[in-house]
């Protein structure tokens, strides 16, 4: 499993890139399984047959390879199994419930709430998340702030979703209530129509819905429609022992804090919502980045780093600004200190295709730096703070954790005692002295924040 938490496996499209998405098998010729019988055999046979839905947090093809939050989880319960993975994208959410019912694939992962109705039809594995449907509006539009409210705007939703299921129940509760159904991969086409004005409000998961704020600020989320619900893999009953297979996975991935690492790799910091600098950072993924795109992608080839992280990194230095410059002297698109640019044979830092190498090697040469002990994604956020505050004062912070019984390793752990590190009594005690230890913690969480921006913004 721990090679599913290696660097850049979260690696997405952006609007911009033009790449295609259908690079898996078509939803018509998903008729594939037929001789599998037992979990046995899929072993015996090494392909696991997913079915799943087209969308940022289920799957998508991009030119780094497949992405998705339901990709990564598929991926390591295969490892697990020990087979491959392909994938079958159907059309919407009837096309694949009906596609396991008749036997066309082993497990069907595409974020699927577990509604009563569901469960009637097919069989699922263990819930692995909890969500809620928000209603999600335009800002400069129609937001309803109650139930009956919702009676006088235009809702369209998800066809074959579970919002379908409760606006049902909403409307049985609350009289009259209208909507317009359209099938998709996902609620993205409905989210982007709201953005762009076409529909007033519509509905999606709550992780969804703030994932394509990322994309489009505009959105809001006026209210609820739920409280907690649970999603969970759908899979082929007929296959004797998937669901003990599925119920033992997922005991291993809750108990390993897999799923933990995975949830906050895909969602974390998605709830700290800044209307004004996401718009701006989305005016400059179309204004500035596409004049510099070709360098982070080229830095990132040399690295163990893929580009949207790079970016991500040199939009929190300098905002993608070649000619930015510091109170402290540092400068460029990476900002580099003179010492450092010289180190790196770095001549001019005002030139972007110097800074941006230059900022990549001094990232790697941290990352290769920091202790063994340290794996997985938790390495990359180690590095980015060392690049930002020194790796003195990372190793410092490591000493703090540790004294005060947490794992020096996690980056959760860390970042919890970094800004003690501004404190007397603590840095007193410490080798490299005071740092203002809280802007380490937010400078990674801000990259983390652009990158899962840059990941957001996915063609629909």
């Amino acid at each position: 499993m721990e090679n599913r938490l290696r660097i850049g496996l979260m690696a997405g499209a952006i609007l911009l890139s033009g790449l295609g998405l259908s690079q898996c098998t078509p939803a018509r010729d998903a008729a594939l399984v037929t001789d599998s019988t037992t979990i046995a055999s899929v072993k015996e046979d090494g392909n696991l047959i997913v079915l799943t839905l087209r969308g940022p947090t289920t799957y998508r093809r991009t030119g780094d390879g497949p992405s998705g939050y339901e990709h990564d989880m598929v991926e390591a319960f295969a490892d697990d199994l020990g087979v491959e993975t392909q994938y079958v994208v159907m059309d919407d959410i009837d096309a694949l419930i009906d596609a396991i019912e008749n036997g066309e694939g082993h497990i069907g992962a595409a974020g699927l709430t577990i509604t009563d109705l569901r469960a009637e039809r097919v069989s699922f594995g263990p819930a692995y998340k909890n969500i809620e449907e928000s209603l999600v509006c335009h800002q400069d539009g129609p937001k309803p702030a109650s139930i009956d409210a919702l009676k006088d705007v235009g809702l369209t939703v998800l066809k074959g979703s579970a919002y379908i299921e409760t606006l049902e129940r909403l409307k049985m509760d609350h009289g009259s209530l209208d909507w317009t159904e359209r099938a998709a991969g996902s609620a993205m086409p409905m989210l982007l129509g709201v953005a762009r004005g076409g529909i007033d409000c519509t509905v999606a998961d709550s992780h969804v819905a703030e994932y394509a704020r990322r994309l489009h600020p505009d959105l809001v989320m006026p209210m609820a429609l739920t409280t907690d619900r649970p999603l969970g893999w759908i899979y082929n009953e007929k296959l004797t022992g998937m669901d003990d297979a599925l119920t033992a996975w997922f005991a291993d991935a809750h108990a390993s804090g897999f799923l933990e690492q995975l949830d906050e790799r895909w969602f974390g910091h998605l709830d700290e919502f800044d209307y004004v600098e996401v718009l701006r950072f989305v005016e400059r993924v179309e204004q500035r980045l596409p004049q510099y795109r070709g360098m982070f992608e080229t830095a990132a080839e040399e690295t163990p780093f893929d580009w949207h992280l790079l970016a991500a990194q040199s939009y929190q230095e300098s905002h993608w600004d070649a000619d930015a410059v510091s109170p402290t002297g540092v400068r460029g698109l990476m900002m580099l200190t003179l010492p450092t640019a010289r180190s790196l044979g770095v001549k001019d830092r005002t030139d972007p295709e110097q800074s941006v190498d230059g900022g990549a090697r001094y990232l790697q040469r941290l990352h290769e730096r920091l202790p063994e002990g340290i794996q997985g994604e938790d390495r990359m956020w180690f590095a980015l703070a060392a690049y930002n505050v020194g790796m003195g004062h990372i190793y410092d912070a490591r000493r703090l954790a540790e004294r005060q019984g947490l794992n020096k390793n996690n980056w959760r752990d860390v970042e919890r005692v970094l800004p003690l590190l501004s404190q007397k009594k603590y840095y007193s005690t410490l080798r490299h002295g005071y740092a203002r230890g809280y802007e380490p913690v937010r400078y990674v969480q801000k990259i983390r924040d652009y990158y899962n921006m840059l990941r957001a913004n996915v063609p629909v």
